[in-house]
């Protein structure tokens, strides 16, 4: 081989609607590495791009929230499937990124494809945690179920690029609902090459929508859509996480608030605990349903 090869960098591009496109502005800006060493260009989403986004989650949202909860679990499941056989990739992707060794690194990404699997298998069993039949007083069955909440936007962590990152779009897609996720705006690199996972992992377009650039310019106006649902504050900082829960009351959306453990610098240790429940039922409705039993008189026979 020729010594005098030309290596092909990759062109990160954003993940809307199953598809790659570059930001409609044309914009991009420097990603560099945690010693100031260039890495990529990666694209700088507009609020078209963010408009856009939203479109395909809704678009997505019906398909998704009335399939199975299996058929998410295998969904996921393939999730973790297609990032094992891309370990390498991600391994050097969040060296880069966090500015860890590559051992270091290979931990983070094996918990990252972990988590996937810990969420594929909460899919067919998070109703029975939330859900159930109620007592009541009268020959009627009371039965409360979770449902999605719809569109949510994800505020991905600042520090943790690719655990934490994983952490906030699974359990938003594990429930059935769709998300448009706003990347770390220093470490993008992982979340865009997530996308091309998913494109090849059964799951639909649209379902989940990633875009880079600056997060306070893309949150602004998802805060405030009408079309959103949700929105997570994870990668918010304080002032800015006030000023995106204002703009979410205009139409009552549901909002998970910044948590001190996310924020705080050492995410990386944060995000490899326990997960626990709360991210699944962070966006879920309750219905509950009223159906007679077919008691027939005080005598309390029935059919």
């Amino acid at each position: 081989m020729s010594d005098n090869r030309l290596s092909v960098f990759k062109t990160y591009k954003l993940y809307v609607g199953g598809k790659f496109p570059r930001s409609e502005s044309g914009r991009v800006y420097e990603v560099t590495d945690s010693k100031g060493r260039w890495l990529a260009n990666a694209p700088q989403s507009s609020r078209k791009d963010a408009r856009d986004a939203v479109v395909a989650a809704r678009k997505a949202f019906s398909g998704w929230s009335g399939a199975t909860a299996y058929n998410r679990g295998q969904i996921l499941y393939r999730v973790a499937e297609m990032l094992e056989g891309r370990k390498d990739q991600f391994v050097r992707e969040v060296a880069d990124a966090e500015g860890l060794s590559k051992s270091k690194a290979a931990a983070v990404v094996d918990a990252a494809v972990d988590r996937w699997v810990w969420y594929a298998g909460w899919t067919d069993k998070i109703g029975q945690i939330v859900g159930g039949a109620n007592p009541v007083a009268g020959p009627f069955f009371n039965l409360s179920t979770p449902e999605p909440t719809g569109v949510v936007t994800v505020l991905a962590p600042q520090k943790s690029s690719f655990l934490g990152l994983v952490s906030v779009i699974a359990p938003v897609i594990a429930t059935g609902n769709t998300a448009v996720v706003i990347a770390s705006a220093d470490a993008p690199l992982p979340a865009l090459s997530l996308g091309e996972v998913l494109a090849t992992s059964d799951l639909p377009g649209g379902v989940v929508n990633i875009l880079s650039g600056k997060t306070a310019e893309l949150a602004a106006p998802l805060a405030s859509h009408q079309d959103v649902n949700a929105i997570d504050l994870t990668g918010a900082d304080a002032a800015l996480a006030k000023e995106l829960e204002i703009a979410a009351a205009d139409n009552m959306k549901r909002v998970l608030r910044p948590q001190p453990v996310d924020t705080d610098g050492t995410d990386g240790a944060d995000w490899a605990a326990d997960p626990g429940t709360r991210r699944l039922t962070a966006f879920l409705e309750t219905k509950t349903v009223w159906h007679p039993t077919g008691a027939l008189g005080a005598a309390g026979s029935s059919y």
